[in-house]
């Protein structure tokens, strides 16, 4: 594992497109402070380094276990709007539309830190009278339109140049075009433990790291937020990559 720090860059054998710089930033979760930091952050380096095109990504889990998740999905849906930013979904996303759809996910999702996100809408958990089923009826009563809206726009990966966004990672051997959607949102070790060069430079989260874990094929830009106060965001352009 290679420790980074803010201000740092380190070159990887990939490209962006010319004229071209990604910003992509780690797993939120429900750290909406944070976010609003490095969105002022991008903003500013945007500013003090002008370029012809740029590309917002955030790599998924948006929701759970940290205080603000409502705010974040808030705070993204804006940046989705204004700035064209690329939403991915994480395994978090994917199991609260499993509970929006099916009441019986709820332990699941629990188990998960979706106690927070519940109550950062506003549900908190009553007594042990209450059913599942009636909680999935407050917390659809409580999920706004434009977060509906937001979830329908979420996507499992993304491509720009040499670099591939995704959440979790890929399954090795497997084309780009043919990798199921929850190795995209869910894998873990096969994907992590595979030291063979992929069709593309992978950029992911998903997996809790205490810095950024830069490999030949890979970055891991997940930094546990929700647990240490950080959350991390690069800079992509050319072959380099910067830490903001």
């Amino acid at each position: 594992m290679h420790r980074t720090s803010a201000g740092a860059s380190r070159s990887v054998n990939a490209s962006t497109p010319a004229d071209t710089r990604i910003y992509a930033v780690g797993d939120i979760h429900g750290c909406a402070d944070l976010l609003s930091e490095i969105i002022a952050r991008i903003d500013e380096d945007i500013r003090r380094r002008p370029i012809a095109h740029t590309v917002e990504v955030y790599l998924g889990d948006y929701i759970d276990r940290g205080p603000h998740s409502r705010t974040v999905i808030d705070l993204l849906t804006v940046r989705l709007v204004a700035n064209h930013a690329v939403c991915l979904r994480g395994n978090h996303e994917a199991v609260m539309e499993g509970f929006l759809q099916d009441p019986a996910i709820l332990q699941y999702w629990l188990q998960l830190g979706g106690m927070q996100t519940l109550a950062s809408y506003g549900v908190e958990l009553q007594d042990g009278t209450e059913t599942a089923s009636d909680l999935h009826r407050r917390f659809l009563e409580a999920f706004p339109r434009t977060h509906q809206l937001f979830m329908q726009c979420l996507r499992n990966q993304f491509s720009c140049g040499d670099f591939l966004f995704v959440h979790a990672g890929i399954r090795p051997d497997v084309p780009i075009e043919h990798q199921d959607p929850n190795d995209l949102i869910w894998i873990r070790d096969a994907f992590l433990d595979s030291t063979q060069d992929h069709e593309q430079f992978i950029v992911h989260g998903h997996t809790p790291a205490p810095h950024p874990d830069v490999r030949h094929n890979r970055i891991n830009i997940d930094t546990a937020a929700w647990r240490t106060g950080t959350l991390t965001c690069i800079a992509i352009e050319g072959s380099t990559i910067l830490f903001l």
